[in-house]
């Protein structure tokens, strides 16, 4: 347990990451922030009301400001505006990025030690906006993408297979968008690879269902997107961190030189740990699997030339 988790922006995904957290009890205190009046203190207070039912100690507080995050050991940026039907994470860039700015400058201010886990879309440039305006070292900057792409992955094949999704090993590495790069060749059922149960048909709808996990979910809400399983996947980081627990988990981190790739966010396999990124894990690709990553860098590089702010 830490001290202090930040979470900023109450909407569907903090406010989630937020009661995940606090249930959890991975910090004493967990301070939800937001710009608009009264929703931070609504839900913070709402939440607190669940701990004699669901039997945690962790105060959650919400506020407008960051005076009450100073010293946060790791601050979750969930803030932003959501996708609408139609609309790709590029869509909402210009926007989030100016967003992102501000919270990164108030969390370098008030919070100069914290870890940072992105959720903001698009996600990876992001990230690069975090790194760039805080100037935190890479280690602790981190983007939420590679968990729950593999989750949505492992779900699907779950489905098709009828099998427990405790059973499912895998991982999606490359851009959080319609580029992601799920490692099939590296997928097994209990350690049984997927491509003895599956034809590879199959196999490749699921992936392009996966691409499009986010989008799918959009679709049918047609007035949000996805917050349970993006709330999951960041508290899975954060839990990693507080327990120092050297988990294998695909994450979006600054490249330096590792798979060929330097100069952005990208998703790849990672040990994450108390400080944060501890090492990125390289493993062996097929020479398909090698172009679709380089196709996914340069989805994000297009993106990350165009930022204004």
């Amino acid at each position: 347990m830490v001290n202090t988790i930040t979470v900023v922006g109450a909407g569907n995904v903090g406010a989630t990451t937020a009661q995940r957290i606090a249930e959890k009890e991975l910090a004493r205190r967990v301070v939800l922030v937001d710009i608009v009046e009264g929703v931070p203190q609504g839900k913070g207070l709402d939440q607190w009301q669940s701990a004699p039912i669901e039997n945690f100690d962790t105060r959650v507080i919400g506020t407008n400001g960051y005076a009450e995050t100073a010293g946060s050991e790791i601050v979750i940026i969930t803030a932003g505006i959501a996708r609408k039907p139609g609309m790709s994470r590029d869509d909402l860039m210009n926007t989030n990025a100016g967003i992102v700015k501000g919270v990164a400058e108030q969390v370098a201010r008030t919070s100069p030690n914290a870890i940072l886990i992105v959720v903001s879309n698009p996600l990876d440039v992001m990230c690069y906006v975090a790194k760039k305006v805080s100037a935190f070292p890479r280690e602790r900057v981190l983007g939420m993408a590679g968990v729950l792409d593999t989750a949505r992955y492992r779900a699907f094949l779950a489905d098709a297979l009828d099998v427990s999704v405790r059973d499912i090993q895998a991982m999606v590495l490359g851009g959080h968008g319609d580029t992601m790069v799920p490692l099939v060749n590296y997928t097994t059922v209990s350690g049984i690879p997927v491509t003895q149960l599956m034809k590879r048909e199959r196999l490749d709808e699921i992936v392009q269902r996966t691409r499009g996990g986010g989008a799918e979910i959009v679709s049918l809400l047609k007035t949000g997107s996805a917050y349970y399983a993006p709330s999951a996947a960041a508290v899975q980081m954060a839990e990693a961190i507080v327990g120092d627990q050297k988990r294998v988990l695909p994450c979006s981190v600054w490249l330096e030189g590792e798979y060929g790739h330097s100069g952005l966010f990208l998703g790849v396999p990672c040990k994450i740990g108390g400080r944060g990124l501890d090492s990125v894990i390289e493993v062996d690709l097929t020479p398909d699997e090698k172009a679709a990553l380089a196709k996914s860098a340069d989805a994000v590089r297009e993106p990350m030339a165009a930022l204004t702010f």
